[in-house]
């Protein structure tokens, strides 16, 4: 009798957290813990598609960014809203500074293969909102304050424009004129993309860990 209470008291609590991962605060904990992965994803597609230098010099713009956000996180030194949550700081949201980095370069790609119009506009928008509930979740599962997030997301999103422009207004010609940039190019970026992967399993093992 004892043993069939048992199972019927873990029957119950299996049918409860099961209940738990498909309420709506279940799947957004599932989509940020996902969110990690979007960054890594969509450039892999992306190189996988262009396969070019400038897809390469992004990639090592991610890794850029992301030492960015860790050299500011510590000049700021801005607590999290929960800091039994995560005990390092918060300012800016490297997730969200990650995310809008990428939103600013599917943005960029875009516009360069389809040029501006009706359909790019719709679709830039879209990425945005998905960016931004991407980057919103991390407020909603308070790791983050808003502002933090904000920060994150603009900071990202500007200096995808200015790595950009860095490549158009500075690196192409360079690249295009001389052999041995092309070859500094290749090996930096190769290197950026080994620095990115390490980058991509730190966080995976570290986020573990909490």
């Amino acid at each position: 009798m004892n043993s069939a209470g048992n199972e019927g008291v873990r029957f119950e609590g299996l049918e409860q957290e099961v209940l738990m991962n498909f309420s709506s605060a279940g799947i957004q904990a599932t989509l940020n813990n996902l969110s990690k992965w979007l960054v890594g994803v969509v450039f892999g597609i992306m190189f996988l598609w262009r396969h070019d230098i400038e897809t390469l010099w992004a990639i090592c713009g991610v890794v850029v960014n992301a030492r960015l956000s860790t050299v500011l996180k510590g000049i700021l030194n801005h607590e999290r809203p929960v800091i039994t949550l995560r005990s390092d700081p918060g300012m800016p949201s490297s997730h969200a500074q990650s995310i809008f980095y990428t939103v600013a370069f599917c943005i960029i790609s875009m516009v360069e293969y389809f040029g501006c119009n009706g359909i790019t506009a719709v679709t830039s928008v879209f990425i945005i909102a998905m960016g931004s509930y991407f980057s919103w979740l991390r407020v909603s599962q308070r790791f983050h304050t808003l502002n933090q997030v904000a920060v994150g997301a603009v900071l990202g999103f500007c200096f995808s424009v200015f790595w950009f422009w860095l490549w158009d207004a500075l690196l192409t010609k360079a690249f295009i004129a001389h052999f041995w940039v092309r070859i500094v190019a290749v090996v930096g970026a190769a290197g950026s993309c080994v620095g990115f992967l390490l980058y991509v399993v730190w966080n995976w093992v570290h986020d573990n860990k909490h």
